[in-house]
């Protein structure tokens, strides 16, 4: 998991071009949105394409299910990592 972890933390940062950030400085627990790292609409959009082209995911954009999946690396990491199960 944390591989997959840091995976995602790279994946943010390039998909939303975030230069003066490394996976180091994400914490995997902080929200992404608001508070935390502050992304807005724009960027889950980003992020959701991103994840999409990178690891097959697709997901509702304004469901509370997708909601509770963007909310901090941790918990995208887990949702790819049982979608990689129910793939399998």
């Amino acid at each position: 998991m944390q591989a997959l972890q840091q995976e995602i933390k790279e994946l943010l940062i390039s998909a939303l071009q975030l230069e003066d950030l490394s996976p180091d400085d994400i914490d995997a627990e902080q929200p992404l949105f608001v508070e935390g790292l502050g992304l807005d609409s724009i960027d889950a959009l980003e992020l959701g394409l991103a994840l999409q082209k990178r690891y097959g995911v697709s997901m509702s954009a304004d469901s509370a299910e997708t909601r509770r999946h963007f909310a901090s690396i941790r918990a995208l990491a887990e949702f790819v990592a049982s979608h990689r199960k129910l793939a399998a």
